[in-house]
Order: C-alpha cells, then sequence, then structure tokens
C-alpha cells in the first residue's frame, strides 16, 4: 500500500508564521508520520526539541527563497540550522550563474553546503520555472555529483511550482542516483499520487493534512 505520508514534508514556510503554528505542525507530523517537517530557520531550534526521539525529520531553508546570497552566507546558514538540530536543508542555487551556463559553480556551491551539513541531508532548488529542460537537466548532474540527496523542482515562490513533465525530466536526469522532491501546488492527494507516479521521491506540501485525510477516506480508514 502507498501511504503518502512517508513522502511528506510538511511545510509551513509562510513569512508570518507564528510559534503556535509551528508547534501545530510538529504534532501534526509525529500524528501522521510525516517524512520531516521543513520550516523557516528561526524555528529549527523548537521543532527539533519538541520532534526530539520521534521519527520525523526537522527540515529547514538556506539561501531562500531566491538563492543569490553568497556562498558564504549560504554555508553560514547550514551551519547554524544543522547545529541548531537541522537534520535536512533545502537550499536555493544560484539561478543566475545557472542560467549563464556556470554550471562549474553551481555545482562548487552545492558540494560546499553538502560538506558543511554533514550527516544532514542536502535538497538542492533548481527553480524550475525559470529554466529550460536541458538546463533542468544539466543541473540536475550537478546535484548528483556534488553529492546533495535531492534535486527539488521549486521555493513554492517562483512564478510557478512543481509539474508533472519536469517531475519525470528529474527523474529521468537522476536515474536513481538521488531523489526527486516535486513541491509548489501540490494540494491534494490526487495531485501527490501523480506526482510519486511521476517519479518524486518526496512531496513538500502544506496541505499534508488534506492530502492524508482524502487518502484515508479512499482507503475506507
Amino acid at each position: 500500500m502507498l501511504i503518502p505520508a512517508r513522502y511528506i514534508d510538511h511545510t509551513l514556510l509562510k513569512p508570518d508564521a507564528t510559534r503556535e503554528q509551528i508547534l501545530r505542525l510538529c504534532e501534526e507530523a509525529v500524528e501522521h508520520g510525516f517524512a520531516s517537517v521543513c520550516i523557516p530557520p528561526v524555528y529549527v531550534p523548537l521543532a527539533a526539541e519538541v520532534l526530539y526521539g520521534s521519527e520525523v525529520a526537522v527540515g529547514t531553508v538556506v539561501g531562500f527563497p531566491l538563492g543569490y546570497v553568497t556562498t558564504a552566507v549560504k554555508l553560514r546558514e547550514t551551519a547554524v540550522a544543522v547545529a541548531s538540530g537541522a537534520r535536512e536543508i533545502d537550499m536555493v542555487i544560484h539561478l543566475g550563474a545557472a542560467r549563464e551556463g556556470r554550471l562549474g559553480d553551481v555545482e562548487g556551491e552545492i558540494r560546499r553546503i553538502v560538506e558543511e551539513a554533514g550527516e544532514a541531508q542536502v535538497k538542492v532548488i533548481i527553480e524550475c520555472c525559470y529554466l529550460d529542460d536541458p538546463l533542468k537537466q544539466a543541473l540536475t548532474g550537478c546535484v548528483a555529483a556534488a553529492g546533495a540527496a535531492y534535486v527539488k523542482t521549486s521555493t513554492g515562490f517562483g512564478s510557478g511550482g512543481a509539474t508533472l513533465d519536469d517531475v519525470r525530466l528529474l527523474a529521468g536526469a537522476a536515474a536513481g542516483r538521488i531523489g526527486v522532491k516535486a513541491a509548489g501546488g501540490i494540494r491534494d492527494w490526487a495531485g501527490c499520487r501523480d506526482f510519486l507516479q511521476a517519479g518524486a521521491t518526496r512531496i513538500g506540501t502544506s496541505a499534508g493534512i488534506t492530502i492524508m485525510q482524502q487518502w484515508q477516506l479512499e482507503q475506507g480508514l
């Protein structure tokens, strides 16, 4: 049986997210057995304390959502997040460098973030809505070569979110070397299921509860 909770990063990245909302997010993640919570860096220590001893990972973002802070800043953000209890890091690449074809620079930055993250998994957001297909494929190769764990479609803050075509493209380029995280606009179980069938191995969504309720109704649970 496909249990969607195992694939879901239960996400709250709104700029006005409150402590109470983060606590509720963590409670929901434990209740439903989500893979992780993905939250603003400022709340990582709180989530790490609340989720200690559970199977839910604490995830946060680096260089988010625009990706154009310096590598030094991304490295520091990563170090602080990991020291505070984050076990998953979703970083945004330097999109300008990618669009200019400076893939060596992009790969080098990812590699440094991966090294800084240590045992924490790194998911690399390439923001597909701004890229053509050959560049998406090339960047997936960079992500794999740099040692990251996942390539991720979107921040959810760009001009477009995840598409099934993009997930199929990234999964094909990844060829099993790394995972594929679909994020941005996934709001129901039907959509979640489609993305998983297309090759996504993680789903980033703020609609995890709705997805689980719809799945449970379908299963008669």
